[in-house]
């Protein structure tokens, strides 16, 4: 069968802007590459206004996925994505969770304490 829509040396041949058409992610909604989306159960799926990408975001969503592998999964670029779930998110197709904290580096004093506990031993 011949896939008019992929080449194999190229690539898709949808372009992002068209997928999204034209438009960014939401000011309103912030998602980043490690955001969990997960699909709520139950959810009428009724095409109507849902591209196919939309669509592969919903199937692959039954777990918790972040923003980055839902992106490869789909195999379309991470602002495209996050434009797809804004809209999920708006239509209330979808549940998002940021990571809880910001990883920061361990306080210096801590690990030379530690240190010197392991060393006493």
């Amino acid at each position: 069968m011949n896939d008019q829509w992929y080449d194999e040396a190229a690539g898709p041949l949808v372009r992002p802007y068209a997928i999204t058409r034209g438009r960014i992610p939401a000011s309103d909604i912030t998602l980043d590459v490690a955001t969990q989306v997960m699909a709520l159960s139950g959810t009428t799926r009724s095409g109507v206004g849902l591209t196919p990408e939309h669509t592969a975001i919903l199937d692959l969503c039954v777990r918790p996925l972040s923003v980055a592998e839902i992106a490869a999964h789909v195999k379309v670029p991470i602002a495209v994505v996050k434009v797809l779930c804004g809209d999920l998110i708006e239509r209330g197709e979808v549940i998002v969770r940021s990571p809880s904290q910001t990883l920061q580096a361990p306080d210096r004093q801590l690990l030379q304490a530690v240190l010197d506990g392991l060393s006493k031993l």
